[in-house]
């Protein structure tokens, strides 16, 4: 009799051994397997939060099959302590493998709220937006000029206020091609996130903060992110120096910076850079100034400001350094910060025999080999400008 107990106890023991395989499998499968998301979700994990709450909150937005299985997951791995608070993009279709790796690896915030500030030629804009993640899209929600909008008696945004309290927001420096870099640290002044300021013998030299995005923390220092900037524009200059074409009019790495600020400040059109490099250059190698306006009201403005009208026939004639209607050659110093491809086209300019540009009324410019061109060229400028 005890040995047919024993034998029927060990059948049970064999069959619950089996049944709790056959459920382990299960769930690992379950927890492997692709999700239920038809669409991407962004995810808000809450400072302070912990997987009962994640979890629960995947199932009922329908990220999961099984709420518990997460955290069982979660607890497996040895993942349970190391949830990260922020805005995660959860992909269509994510295992729950891939949801607890999302939310426990750390780094930024990967979708939700986004403030920009943007940093342009003649003034700053913030912008809140919002990533779809449906779509990866941003959608603007709220849009403003810091400074000048208190000027005029408005108030900042209640939508921006809310959003500068929350945890998850991310924040974004956006500095503008052709900026100078007094408006860029001038500006930074409006960037309510950053802490510090730059004195007047620690501006970077002109031309030195390369026009990008930035990521920045709530707290993050000034004079870190100037830092990035200049590191940013010397690997740039670097980079594209080595890759310059032969027998260019310029000779060191600081004359190519100085003239790819020229070809910036020149055309915002990323189709005529290099037509525009090749003027200056064809100029350069035969010994032509450069009658460059840019350069005028550089010397003018010495970069501080915005000078808001045009060009005086004393300021055309005057003997500044930067008067390329009188000078030789190059300016002594940039004029602006360039973007990486007004860099590129400094150093690999088109081969073409133009030595004039204007403006055509498009936007763009019409280029010509002879003076006659060109001054037929400026006329119908002229008749355009008249006429708007």
């Amino acid at each position: 009799m005890w040995r047919s107990i024993a034998s029927n106890a060990l059948t049970l023991f064999i069959f619950v051994l089996i049944a709790v395989a056959g459920v382990i499998g299960w769930g690992k499968n379950q927890y492997t397997a692709d999700g239920p998301l038809s669409e991407a979700i962004c995810l808000r994990v809450l400072s302070g939060s912990n997987f009962t709450r994640v979890s629960d909150d995947l199932y009922s937005q329908g990220a999961v099959t099984s709420a518990s299985i997460l955290r069982m997951g979660a607890k497996y791995s040895e993942k349970t302590s190391q949830l990260k608070a922020g805005a995660f993009l959860i992909p269509d279709g994510a295992s729950m493998d891939e949801i607890v790796d999302i939310v426990t690896r750390g780094g930024a915030s990967s979708c939700g709220t986004e403030v920009v500030y943007r940093i342009g030629v003649n003034r700053t804009q913030v912008q809140v937006r919002e990533l779809d993640p449906a779509t990866q899209a941003y959608v603007e929600t709220v849009e403003f000029q810091p400074g000048e909008a208190g000027d005029e008696g408005d108030v900042i945004p209640a939508a921006f206020t809310a959003v500068r309290s929350a945890a998850d927001t991310r924040y974004r420096v956006l500095i503008a091609e052709g900026t100078t870099v007094w408006r860029v640290v001038e500006s930074l002044k409006d960037v309510d996130v950053l802490q510090g300021s730059v004195e007047a013998d620690e501006m970077p030299a002109e031309g030195m903060l390369a026009p990008d995005s930035y990521e920045v923390l709530d707290g993050s220092d000034v004079d870190d992110l100037i830092a990035r900037m200049v590191s940013a524009q010397e690997a740039r200059i670097a980079a594209i120096w080595a890759k310059r074409s032969d027998d260019l009019p310029i000779s060191t790495p600081e004359e190519m910076l100085t003239l790819a600020s020229i070809i910036e400040k020149e055309t915002g059109i990323a189709d005529e850079r290099r037509q525009v490099a090749s003027v200056f250059v064809n100029r350069l190698n035969q010994g032509m100034r450069l009658q460059t306006d840019p350069t005028v009201i550089y010397g003018v403005t010495n970069g501080v400001g915005y000078l808001g009208r045009g060009l005086r026939q004393s300021e055309l004639q005057s003997d500044s350094p930067y008067n390329t209607y009188v000078i030789s050659g190059l300016p002594p110093a940039p004029i602006a910060n360039p973007g990486v491809a007004s860099l590129e086209a400094a150093v690999d300019p088109d081969t073409t025999p133009f030595i004039f540009f204007v403006a055509d009324g498009t936007g763009g410019h019409a280029f010509a080999v002879t003076l006659a061109e060109h001054n037929a060229n400026v006329a119908k400028w002229r008749r355009i400008e008249a006429d708007q």
